[in-house]
């Protein structure tokens, strides 16, 4: 019976208090990369270990000889639980993944409306100063106003069109709606935001790493204080997100190996424990018979 105490209460903690807890160590920032997968690791060790408390505690109770009538009822509970786990988790992603291609269709079909297509760029003519990317598995958009082309000289827009293109080809959209929906599939006083807004920070992290890799550092942060202020509209990934984080992270130009190391293996460790909880026993099990 320990083994599915241990994992329920894994679950919680990985689901609330752990997340809360790195969204606290700013310096993760510093290896995006591996930062990322960390949060990953930690919400998919979440989801494991409140998979494997439901199933471990069926197996342990289907297991154990003499079978009886109150062992069959505890393990249809943890079955039934198991199953309510999985299919709010399913239920989340299709919800979540499905409203916001919805928002994404309508959003390019009234930018095609209005827009100038200019090598590729959806321009729109607005005095307001935006860049953004809609995301989309039928033909994504890139999209800025008039007004950020004035403002921008070559390298600044430059910058600003390769960190949105990197956003397309890492497909950040796909990790965002993935802890969006981890987060509501938990119920409100498990779950923690932490998660999805770190992990909003270090998308825009890592697409201004690769804008940097492809241009000039100072032109970004010309870019980034030029269209601070301006928002993207739903369902789209814009230029300007988490300014103050982004540039106290473009000023820091090391690559850190060592941290990425540990914080690669602290990923690996956190996915392998819940795994281990639930394969072991059911080796031994085996074993026993």
């Amino acid at each position: 019976m320990l083994t599915p105490v241990v994992l329920g209460v894994l679950a919680v903690l990985l689901a609330g208090p752990v997340p809360s807890a790195l969204a606290r160590w700013p310096g993760l920032r510093g290896t995006p990369a591996a930062a990322m997968l960390l949060w990953q690791s930690t919400a998919l060790a979440a989801v494991l270990a409140a998979l494997g408390a439901g199933v471990s505690l069926t197996t342990e109770h289907l297991w154990e000889p003499p079978i009886a009538a109150g062992d069959l009822v505890v393990a249809g509970l943890a079955g039934a639980v198991t199953l309510v786990v999985a299919g709010r988790l399913l239920l989340s992603g299709h919800l979540t993944g499905t409203a916001l291609r919805r928002v994404r269709r309508r959003h390019r079909e009234r930018v095609d409306l209005v827009a100038r297509m200019d090598h590729g760029v959806s321009v729109l003519e607005h005095e307001l100063p935006v860049a953004y990317c809609v995301p989309g598995m039928s033909g994504s958009r890139i999209v800025v106003s008039r007004s950020t082309m004035d403002r921008l000289d070559a390298d600044e827009l430059e910058a600003v069109l390769e960190h949105e293109r990197s956003h397309l080809r890492s497909r950040h959209d796909l990790v965002l709606e993935a802890f969006t929906a981890l987060h509501r599939a938990f119920p409100r006083w498990v779950a923690s935001r932490a998660a999805r807004a770190e992990v909003e920070v270090l998308v825009e992290v890592l697409a201004d790493r690769a804008a940097v890799r492809h241009g000039d550092r100072r032109a970004l942060l010309g870019a980034l204080l030029a269209l601070a202020g301006s928002a993207a509209p739903e369902g789209a990934l814009g230029a300007s997100g988490a300014l103050s984080a982004r540039v106290e992270a473009l000023r820091d130009e090391g690559t850190h190996p060592v941290q990425a190391g540990a914080v690669a293996l602290l990923a690996c460790g956190l996915l392998a424990l819940p795994t281990a909880l639930v394969v072991l026993p059911w080796l031994a099990g085996l074993g026993a018979g």
